[in-house]
């Protein structure tokens, strides 16, 4: 009789993971069904759960001339989610003894030898204070046909000495410059290329047949079953890929650069790649400490930032280790909830006006991993976000920017600002969580902003330019 009673229970307890497995995976298809009927959606999605998929699709196209579906091995440019590749190369040149975390950054590239006391780990962590190569590449004169390398970046710091944001160690701020400049570390410690290099010491061992470093405008190649990214023309009212905008594009010119971005796959291999990073394949356990923490400024103040991951801990969620990327019209979202081991991946080849917050998508898939309800987004007519859009001073003097680009608005190192009320803002990707808020003048005109992370002790108001 007892054994009867057990067995009875273990049957009722698995026929409710059944039903609550089913669940999530109906709400799952619910969420991005709809996401696609409204046309706020168009890539691919996998979830998994100790590394068994439970759920995953395509919706779209994968090419907008010829009409050819996603499926789900088509291959995505990654954006910079690609930054996690190269700070693991990084990680194993320094297990060979090739390299250390310590070492400046003029022993492997003297030409940047007016940068003092600028580490590698530095670079990995975003502490470095290099300015954005982006913005001070588009600033300058010249011809802007012919799309630039990472060369032609440390060229033209070695040449024009741009300043540093800050001196190295006393803040964080997301730097794609780090990335290229560790991309060029990697290649001149190894002798190889950065594709090669990847190749041969990630993608090849982990079996990733589908990843690689591609610059497509720069080198072109024919590559089956690939997504091409597309943006929205607001001339045109219609999607474009960024080449119709011609050679001198912000994505065309910059599109020989590798490090920040390029890396290339499809979900299947990013699965291989979650769980071989539980596993002690190519790095161990002290490495993968080392990855998956976050370290502080001189200041102490937390970065919340690996070495290629964002870190987050939560009450409920556990340790989370994530990046997002956004570059050409693909949009990317790669989190790994490594305490309960859930993994979510989804690959964007569309960014127009009506496109869903990517994040928030990842947010709400979450959600249905854990039983929470969803979260739904404020929504801001375009007129607001644009009169917020501009130039602001900052109190240590220096100029920054919020721009308005495919129906949001974004800071002057990419990272998009979510609404939560008419003039508050959240900074999606960051916790703990930062917010922006616009205080308007008796005239309804934005006077100022307000930029505060109470948790770390950040709270300062910059003045709107005129």
């Amino acid at each position: 009789m007892y054994n009867r009673i057990c067995l009875l229970a273990v049957l009722f307890l698995l026929s409710n993971i059944v039903i609550a497995q089913t669940n999530k995976i109906n709400q799952l298809d619910s969420l991005f069904n709809h996401l696609y009927a409204s046309e706020e959606f168009n890539g691919n999605v996998l979830v998994a759960e100790q590394g068994n998929v439970i759920y995953e699709n395509s919706f779209g196209l994968a090419n907008e001339g010829t009409k050819e579906k996603l499926n789900i091995e088509t291959v995505f440019e990654l954006a910079s989610v690609s930054k996690q590749f190269t700070a693991m190369g990084i990680v194993q040149l320094q297990k060979e003894g090739k390299l250390s975390y310590n070492d400046l950054i003029s022993k492997y590239i003297p030409e940047l030898k007016n940068y003092e006391n600028v580490t590698i780990q530095n670079l990995l962590i975003h502490t470095g204070g290099l300015p954005d190569y982006m913005q001070l590449m588009m600033e300058k004169k010249g011809d802007k046909t012919n799309s630039i390398t990472n060369e032609n970046v440390i060229k033209f710091f070695q040449e024009s000495h741009p300043k540093k944001e800050f001196e190295p160690g006393e803040k964080f701020s997301y730097s794609n410059t780090g990335y290229i400049m560790l991309a060029s570390i990697i290649e001149r410690v190894s002798g190889t290329s950065f594709e090669n290099y990847l190749k041969e010491k990630i993608f090849i061992p982990l079996e990733m047949n589908n990843t690689f470093v591609y610059r497509r405008r720069y080198e072109p190649k024919e590559i089956n079953n690939y997504a091409l990214g597309y943006i929205y023309s607001d001339s045109l009212k219609r999607k474009i890929l960024p080449d119709e905008e011609g050679k001198s594009s912000y994505y065309v010119y910059l599109d020989g650069m590798f490090g920040d971005g390029m890396v290339n796959s499809n979900l299947h291999d990013l699965l291989k790649w979650d769980r071989a990073l539980y596993k002690e394949k190519i790095i161990n356990n002290e490495d993968k400490k080392m990855i998956f923490s976050s370290y502080k400024t001189k200041d102490n103040l937390e970065t919340d930032y690996g070495f290629g991951w964002f870190i987050n801990q939560d009450s409920l969620y556990g340790k989370t280790v994530s990046h997002s990327g956004r570059w050409a019209g693909y949009l990317t979202v790669f989190e790994r909830d490594i305490d309960n081991d859930k993994t979510i991946i989804i690959l964007q080849n569309n960014e127009t006006n009506i496109t869903e917050d990517i994040r928030l998508i990842a947010q709400n898939i979450r959600k249905i991993l854990y039983g929470q309800p969803l979260e739904k987004s404020f929504v801001l007519p375009s007129k607001i976000l644009q009169k917020y859009a501009g130039s602001y001073t900052y109190e240590n003097g220096k100029d920054g920017k919020i721009y308005y680009e495919f129906g949001r608005l974004w800071t002057n190192s990419n990272f998009q600002l979510k609404p939560v009320t008419e003039t508050k803002f959240v900074v999606i990707g960051f916790s703990p969580e930062v917010t922006y808020e616009f205080i308007l003048d008796e005239n309804g005109e934005v006077e100022k902003l307000k930029i505060q992370q109470l948790e770390e002790g950040i709270d300062q108001t910059v003045i709107r330019k005129k």
